[in-house]
């Protein structure tokens, strides 16, 4: 109370050398004292300011430390800066007026209000340094905290905002927050995005379903891409095509999502996919055939095998090889699923750990489809497919060495009968 007199004393003699008649409860008086307490605290702030460019900015940004960097780019020590003026204001306040004043309140509320909205944008500096330092390290790799860091900023908001209610209406916050609970229903409804992606952010970092980077597909958004960002409420995920979509965060939860994540991390990217052979060039071989697919490097080795057990079957049967209705003979269809097996057996660029066969599917309207299952060793989206192509390049090239031929429905070739090869119908007048 004395060093309040004394202040306020000294400035009222001072205010005499220009006008002698003011008195501490004149309105003149407190107009210019609160110009005076907002001058100081401009000054103050300027010459804090100055301080912590020149000498701490330059300190921080020779240091070898990454935290420090992160703090001065989110803003934190420019934030901080800002406590000097609200202090400033909050100690002078009393000094030059007297309690009774409504100036006197409104400076202290201002200055109260200032310094815990300065303290909320520092501490949202922190929590933002706190995920920059986190995603630059290998647990990032496991979850991602973007949505409990949205979490701790809205929890801090929440605080200060019912702070600044008790300080302006000069009730205890615990009064307003039990008014709160009149309004659970609405604020159920309005927080609803917020609590149900606070859920989710829960299940995601625990059970590590999702983290920045993972490719995935969400075929009800018509998402197809990366997530570049998991927040509180909302996915951003960049799709291929380099447009962004922004999905709830709960949908990662609640929906049939497709996470490309096993595939990155395993040997190998899956190659599924048929050619469809026309059954009316199916047929058993013959010697001259077997002569010829002898000398291929993929299937000599087979074709000595099975024509000894065609052999030693014939043999131990009595039956006649030249008997095309009782004797075992190969196909051109099984020789070439043959060779295409044996064929990505010896592919560099097929995984040679993981799965790797050719099937027939059932047959339908379109032929045989002869499907090739395996995993190229190249992930990423260009070598894959071309990994891919290159595969079923050989494979259609070597359909005529089998004398086979790919199913190609075209509305001008038509078949006289099984026997007969592709005839081409010329319309009646040509254009």
């Amino acid at each position: 109370m004395e060093l309040s007199d004394t202040g306020r004393a000294l400035f009222q003699s001072l205010l005499e050398q220009v006008s002698p008649a003011l008195a501490p409860d004149d309105t003149l008086y407190k107009f210019v004292a609160a110009v005076a307490i907002a001058t100081v605290a401009l000054l103050v702030y300027i010459v804090v300011r100055l301080l912590v460019k020149f000498y701490a900015e330059r300190l921080i940004k020779r240091t070898t430390n990454g935290w420090d960097d992160a703090l001065l780019e989110h803003g934190f020590f420019t934030r901080l800066v800002h406590l000097a003026p609200a202090l400033t204001i909050f100690i002078l306040t009393p000094v030059l007026m007297e309690e009774d004043g409504w100036l006197h309140g409104l400076l202290l509320k201002t200055s109260l209000l200032y310094m815990m909205y300065t303290a909320l944008l520092t501490i949202f500096a922190l929590l933002s340094t706190l995920e920059d330092m986190y995603n630059a390290s290998y647990l990032a790799n496991r979850a991602s905290i973007t949505g409990f860091i949205q979490v701790g900023k809205l929890m801090f908001s929440i605080i200060v905002l019912l702070l600044s209610i008790s300080i302006i209406i000069e009730r205890n916050p615990l009064i307003i927050l039990s008014g709160l609970t009149a309004l659970a229903a609405v604020l159920l409804l309005i927080f609803r995005d917020t609590i149900l992606g606070f859920v989710a952010g829960i299940q995601i970092a625990a059970n590590r379903m999702f983290k920045n980077g993972d490719w995935i597909q969400l075929t009800k958004y018509e998402v197809d891409g990366e997530i570049q960002e998991i927040g509180l409420t909302n996915v951003k995920v960049q799709n291929w095509d380099m447009t962004i979509s922004t999905l709830p965060t709960y949908s990662l939860t609640n929906e049939a999502v497709k996470n490309w994540r096993g595939m990155e991390e395993s040997g190998g990217r899956r190659i599924k996919r048929a050619i469809y052979i026309d059954i009316h060039s199916i047929k058993l071989c013959d010697n001259a055939m077997l002569e010829r697919f002898g000398k291929i490097r993929y299937l000599s080795e087979y074709i000595d095998k099975k024509l000894n057990e065609l052999r030693a079957y014939h043999k131990d049967y009595n039956i006649d090889e030249t008997d095309l209705l009782n004797s075992r003979r190969l196909t051109n269809i099984g020789t070439f699923r043959t060779y295409l097996q044996n064929y990505l057996s010896k592919h560099p660029k097929v995984n040679q750990s993981l799965t790797y066969m050719v099937r027939q599917l059932p047959p339908n309207e379109l032929g045989l489809p002869l499907e090739l299952y395996c995993f190229s060793v190249e992930k990423s989206w260009t070598h894959y497919e071309t990994v891919q192509a290159e595969i079923f390049d050989h494979v259609l090239a070597m359909l005529d060495t089998f004398d086979l031929r790919a199913y190609q429905r075209d509305s001008h070739v038509v078949l006289s009968n099984a026997s007969e090869k592709p005839t081409i119908r010329v319309p009646a007048n040509p254009q």
